[in-house]
């Protein structure tokens, strides 16, 4: 069953976890059958107070899908730069760049601004800071060649979700 809503989702998971099909199938599942995704994967989903479906779930989906493989850190909305950049640093899709995160680490501003400073310096790597939308208090950040942060962006939203670009 395909839908451009579907297909969207598969095409920002695959972006995000390209050497990854695991993340496109656990979107995909709680896209396809919700409710068979809320029993699978119950206990996690309970750690974030879902217990019923609902529109957001195959975003969910693929933020917990993307955290397992290493893609995506979630950060508290008060959380400390230096913590957010080792997050960060961990990611498989970190640039190497010792200075960058070395001056990252040391910055001291509330969580909001560090992203956008941390995104501006990033992009001068060729990478892209940015964040999936949770309508929550954390910020779920991926990392992604700055060549492809628009389409995350249109394909979040074809999806019928947010994606944003910090730094730009």
């Amino acid at each position: 069953m395909t839908t451009p809503t579907r297909d969207a989702l598969a095409a920002v998971a695959t972006l995000l976890a390209p050497s990854a099909p695991q993340v496109t199938e656990r979107a995909l599942a709680a896209h396809d059958d919700p409710e068979a995704y809320l029993r699978d994967h119950a206990d996690r989903l309970d750690e974030r107070g879902i217990d019923e479906p609902f529109a957001g779930l195959p975003w969910i989906a693929l933020v917990d899908a993307l955290t397992d493989h290493g893609r995506l850190a979630e950060v508290d909305w008060k959380e400390a730069p230096d913590e957010i950049s080792g997050r960060l640093l961990a990611l498989r899709s970190a640039p190497a760049a010792d200075e960058l995160w070395k001056s990252l680490a040391e910055i001291d501003l509330p969580t909001y601004e560090f992203l956008e400073t941390a995104g501006k310096q990033l992009l001068t790597t060729g990478t892209a800071l940015a964040v999936l939308d949770i309508e929550s208090d954390c910020y779920p950040l991926v990392l992604l060649p700055a060549t492809q942060a628009d389409d995350l962006v249109t394909l979040a939203a074809k999806a019928g979700f947010t994606a944003a670009v910090y730094g730009r």
